[in-house]
């Protein structure tokens, strides 16, 4: 049975986070294509498209002056605080009774193939396999969006700096999703991802 996306975290993620909703979008939707390209069943990859939608909801609970802001900006001390958001997304999920599933994937999705990830320095295939998808398209999406210090790369370039990084990523998800993301329905996919916040309705474009 799907788990619903709770009508109270959609008001809640719509009326307070719109900064962090398009690249949620994005994310979701590629995480489900990849999640399916991969060979999960329907199910597994609706779970995983509703984590991906939500997976930064813990920026909610960290000030408007950290988010939004990029890491290179930001005093170390306040990078540290930027890492809880993953713990601050689990919790936010708990309280509204979400999957274990799902909670562990936002929790896991920095998580890096070689270890150097948060928050609990996994390796390899310790790290869940949703979470070790979520970790390739979260990138990705961020990487073709426009940031308070850069505009947004190009797909080809966002793949290059990828190749760069390639040992924090499964190999086996990553060359997938090389695949995938020049066929001509991803693309497509991407295009209807950018949306207006301003007209959002998040249940038609994520048909939950």
């Amino acid at each position: 049975m799907k788990k619903e996306m709770n009508n109270e975290l959609i008001d809640y993620v719509v009326n307070d986070f719109k900064s962090g909703i398009k690249h949620g979008v994005l994310v979701a939707n590629l995480t489900y294509a990849l999640a399916k390209e991969y060979g999960m069943s329907e199910a597994e990859a609706y779970e995983l498209k509703v984590a991906a939608m939500v997976h930064d909801i813990g920026k909610l609970k960290l000030s408007e002056y950290l988010y939004g802001r990029t890491n290179n900006g930001l005093p170390e001390e306040e990078k540290k605080y930027m890492g809880m958001h993953s713990k601050i997304s689990y919790d936010v999920l708990k309280k509204y009774d979400y999957s274990d599933n799902i909670m562990e994937v936002v929790l896991l999705h920095h998580e890096c193939y070689d270890g150097s990830g948060y928050p609990d320095g996994l390796v390899g295939e310790d790290i869940p396999m949703g979470a070790r998808i979520l970790k390739v398209t979260d990138e990705f999406a961020a990487l073709i969006s426009d940031r308070p210090y850069r505009k947004a790369f190009d797909i080809d370039t966002a793949v290059s700096i990828m190749i760069d990084e390639v040992k924090n990523l499964d190999m086996k998800v990553f060359i997938l999703f090389q695949r995938l993301i020049h066929e001509e329905s991803t693309l497509e996919l991407i295009k209807n991802s950018r949306i207006d916040i301003d007209d959002l309705d998040i249940s038609d474009i994520l048909d939950i």
